[in-house]
């Protein structure tokens, strides 16, 4: 593998959800301590599961991995980080301001930037206090800071004054303001990220298209602050030699090699592996030590008799929706489990029975203009374009609050609308919007990878209570976004997932979120089952044959209600083969 050439120091593994960077990360630490050096395993991602991978508890404290000497983990909380973040701003003044002050104080911190900066903050001393790391030759950190965060870290001190005087706008200087003592260290670990003797960044994507141009866009923005090396791992990549009279196996190769084929220029001069799809869930030791290896051997599972399987169709779960008549659908999971396919697929059901659907999404990274490839009666498309609804809250806030600033003052609320966080007030803002027309007709709702959107839900928290506290004890009648979201007559949650254990497993870390949050999940898609089709490769075999148990874990322990949706030889694209996907009947028939 290239990117374990003479490997630094530090170790990042970044890209898309959905693609392998915590197996990849796993492998990886555990093929250095096989060459005899000590290691970090670091996670930052919010629905980690490296404990899960290594069947050990592992939290935010370093934990030795009992089975593998030499390696420990850690795990980074970024919920937790945060609120002992807030709790370290807040404290100090609780009880000495007034508490509408502290109230105040305590809404600017509950946004997503705070989460990502205190996340930030608690591995920045693993980059730079070399007391914390003497212990280990190796540091690997399953999913990298973004762009987005290090841009944070880069911004000016000069906005500190300005926020004292009251002029900032609700932005990232309320997370930020807690901050300015520790820049020294922050400037220190972000030199680290740029040095390629000390660090190297690993793009993990699949062999689809949206996933590389995900890649290409990390790539970019990253390369843009300086962190220039990068290394491309194309993983879970279907065997050539499996295609054979399998029609399944060989259209997935063929659409494999169409992306390779076409592959962002960016990509393409960079040192690349590619890692082959297996035919066990990356679970477990054994598992682990085989994922960078060329060729694994086949299990016996692969050649025994797959039992019958009978699901509702998508069609059906739209069915019960499509009697409502109008309302909000929103389709949630992680990253690169299809949710862009599944809301087309939902919203062109619901068009095809003469409903009026406004289909939208605020994923950056989705495309559903490509899924539906064409227009349809009743159906009408949106995006809530990040770019372009920051540029319009920008304005409206440079026309508003800035005509009342002198120069300087309004020099430092440019800068502070340059920062990403405006992007989220924004994205939210038009989120409201789009959510407002489910009175009048069904709204299906893309939205983005778990993460970011339990974040956006915890935005429209904040804004829930901050409208509450203002309308109380006006006697107006009102209803939030997050009201909205709340009532089961007005909102139905789809969580997405795949019939592999840790896509089931953070849909259920999803689900029991969603529910301290008071939204309960109406219905679960378990997406591109290989179990609901008929297969001979024994690759495919082996992993239809490794679904049954996720499958049934859905079915039994997690959802009210699902949907099975088989894996198609055809992609998914264009309205006629959304109703095909949504209207196919999951059944494995005894071969």
């Amino acid at each position: 593998m290239k990117f374990l050439d003479q490997p630094p120091r530090f170790l990042f593994f970044t890209g898309k959800g959905g693609v392998g960077k915590t197996s990849i990360a796993c492998a990886t630490a555990m093929q250095l301590v096989a060459s005899g050096q000590r290691v970090l395993l670091v996670s930052t991602d919010p629905a980690s599961n490296v404990g899960q991978v290594f069947g050990v508890g592992i939290g935010n404290q370093v934990t030795a991995i009992p089975a593998v000497p030499g390696l420990r983990a850690l795990e980074i909380d970024p919920q937790a980080a945060a609120q002992a973040y807030r709790d370290r701003l807040v404290g100090p003044v609780r009880g000495v301001l007034p508490e509408a002050v502290v109230k105040g104080i305590e809404e600017q911190l509950s946004g997503a930037c705070t989460t990502e900066i205190a996340a930030f903050d608690e591995f920045t001393a693993l980059l730079t206090d070399e007391a914390l790391t003497k212990d280990y030759e190796h540091i690997i950190f399953d999913t990298a800071p973004t762009g987005h965060t290090i841009r944070l870290l880069q911004l000016p001190g000069a906005w500190s004054g300005f926020l004292d005087e009251g002029k900032g706008d609700a932005s990232c200087l309320g997370p930020l303001a807690g901050l300015e003592k520790q820049r020294a260290q922050y400037a220190a670990a972000v030199a680290a990220l740029a040095d390629p003797a000390r660090t190297r960044l690993v793009l993990v994507a699949r062999a689809q298209g949206a996933s590389l141009r995900e890649a290409a866009r990390t790539h970019g923005e990253l390369a843009a602050i300086g962190l220039s090396q990068q290394y491309l791992v194309i993983n879970g990549l279907f065997p050539a030699d499996e295609a054979g009279s399998d029609p399944l196996a060989a259209a997935i190769c063929q659409r494999e090699q169409a992306a390779l084929t076409g592959m962002p220029a960016e990509l393409r001069p960079m040192p690349t592996d590619h890692i082959a799809l297996k035919p066990f869930n990356l679970v477990g030791l054994e598992s682990l030590r085989q994922l960078l290896v060329a060729n694994t051997p086949m299990v016996a599972s692969a050649l025994q008799v797959q039992p019958k399987i009978a699901a509702p169709s998508l069609s059906a779960l739209v069915d019960e929706i499509a009697q409502g008549g109008h309302g909000l659908v929103m389709l949630m999971g992680k990253g690169g489990v299809g949710k862009t396919t599944m809301a087309a697929a939902v919203a062109v059901e619901l068009a095809h029975r003469g409903l009026a659907v406004h289909l939208s999404t605020s994923d950056p990274a989705a495309h559903l203009s490509e899924t539906l490839h064409g227009p349809l009666p009743h159906l009408t498309v949106s995006r809530i374009d990040p770019h372009e609804v920051t540029e319009q809250y920008r304005a409206q806030v440079l026309s508003s609050k800035g005509a009342k600033l002198d120069a300087a003052g309004r020099a430092l609320l440019e800068e502070d609308l340059r920062s990403p966080c405006t992007e989220e007030i924004a994205v939210f803002q038009a989120f409201s919007r789009v959510i407002r027309e489910a009175g009048k007709q069904f709204v299906v709702m893309d939205t983005a990878p778990t993460g970011h959107t339990l974040l956006l839900l915890d935005a429209t928290g904040a804004y829930h209570r901050d409208v509450v506290r203002q309308m109380e004890g006006t006697g107006l009648h009102f209803t939030t976004p997050m009201q909205q979201l709340q009532d089961p007559k007005q909102t139905k949650v789809l969580l997405v997932t795949l019939a592999e254990t840790t896509p089931v497993l953070e849909a259920a870390n999803l689900q029991a979120d969603l529910r301290r949050a008071g939204i309960e999940p109406w219905a679960w898609i378990i997406n591109n089952s290989v179990a609901a089709t008929v297969v001979t490769s024994p690759l495919l075999r082996q992993r239809a044959h490794n679904e049954l148990r996720e499958i049934d874990a859905v079915v039994t322990k997690h959802a009210k209600r699902y949907a099975l949706v088989p894996l198609l030889q055809e992609e998914p694209v264009g309205v006629d083969r959304l109703l095909q996907l949504s209207q196919a009947i999951a059944v494995k028939k005894e071969t």
